[in-house]
């Protein structure tokens, strides 16, 4: 059974912007936006407002690729006042602690997390199902695609369930 906070009742999550190909030298940890993904960012960020979509907590790996995204993020929504913590283990982390941190979200009833593939999209698989995912992003979870996940109660089974409400991509 998947465990996530109960305080929560609407997810985000945003994968980061396309990033570009890493220098001579240069860890992926280090690699920053394209031009194209600073644009990515600003374009699904806008879509996000027009829709009135502002978390009340941001969680985002420490990747500078993923902290630009954050970045687009605050600038676009407004969101100076939104709590932003960076998580080390999002880098490269695993679907349990993709799970573990939204599990930990006890404070927000809505929460952002800004993370990496495959991660980002095993986490909105296991959350909403292989069916919701297939009909939202067939062709997989693009950069900067940005999945509204809300909780709702499912009638025939009584149980709260996940849902895909809406899934934006530039």
């Amino acid at each position: 059974m998947i465990v996530v906070s109960s305080s929560l009742s609407r997810i985000y999550l945003l994968r980061h912007a396309e990033s570009g190909w890493p220098e001579n030298g240069q860890k992926d940890f280090d690699r920053t936006l394209s031009g194209a993904g600073y644009a990515q960012a600003e374009v699904v960020m806008d879509q996000a407002a027009d829709r009135n979509y502002r978390p009340d907590l941001v969680l985002c790996s420490t990747a500078v690729r993923c902290r630009q995204t954050a970045e687009a993020v605050r600038r676009t929504l407004c969101a100076e006042d939104i709590p932003l913590r960076y998580i080390d283990q999002l880098y490269n982390g695993s679907l349990e602690v993709y799970l573990e941190i939204l599990s930990a979200t006890d404070t927000a009833s809505s929460v952002m997390l800004i993370g990496h593939n495959p991660t980002i999209s095993e986490t909105l698989e296991t959350l909403v199902g292989a069916d919701q995912v297939a009909a939202v992003i067939a062709q997989g979870y693009p950069p900067c695609g940005l999945a509204v996940l809300d909780r709702n109660m499912d009638g025939a089974t009584n149980k709260l369930e996940w849902r895909v409400i809406d899934f934006l991509q530039a």
